[in-house]
């Protein structure tokens, strides 16, 4: 791959993305999946080592690895995400008082937020995991 300068922006994007969403397996503000996927794509545009590294990582494997795979996430995390999406729209639905279109934008895509993490995404069953015959 050549060293070009843009190389160079989607590797400083990458690792921007990578924080934000380490930050947001922290803090539920920020979603995390998003800008993992945002990693994942930054650092295919720009470096095969890196690229590799990330996909071999425990943050990928634990938040992406699934969705990625079968195109399906547990209820759980699709629960997580639309919670904070609808906390995060709440509040800006709030601060829109005077901005009434606004308001009917920021519940259009709500609704087709819901309806696209609830009924295009497949849900994934949780895996039992048993030992030695018991459940964990």
């Amino acid at each position: 791959m050549k060293k070009t300068p843009i190389r160079f922006i989607w590797i400083l994007l990458g690792f921007l993305c990578l924080a934000a969403g380490t930050v947001g397996v922290v803090l539920p503000i920020l979603p995390t999946v998003p800008f993992y996927m945002a990693t994942v794509f930054c650092f295919a545009k720009s470096s095969e080592k890196l690229h590799n590294w990330f996909l071999g990582t425990k943050l990928y494997e634990k938040h992406l690895a699934g969705f990625v795979k079968n195109k399906a996430m547990h209820m759980g995390t699709k629960l997580r995400i639309s919670g904070m999406v609808t906390a995060m729209m709440a509040i800006s639905f709030l601060c829109m008082k005077n901005v009434p279109i606004g308001r009917v934008c920021l519940g259009v895509v709500w609704i087709w937020h819901l309806w696209y993490f609830f009924i295009k995404i497949k849900t994934e069953k949780e895996e039992e995991q048993w030992e030695t015959g018991l459940q964990k």
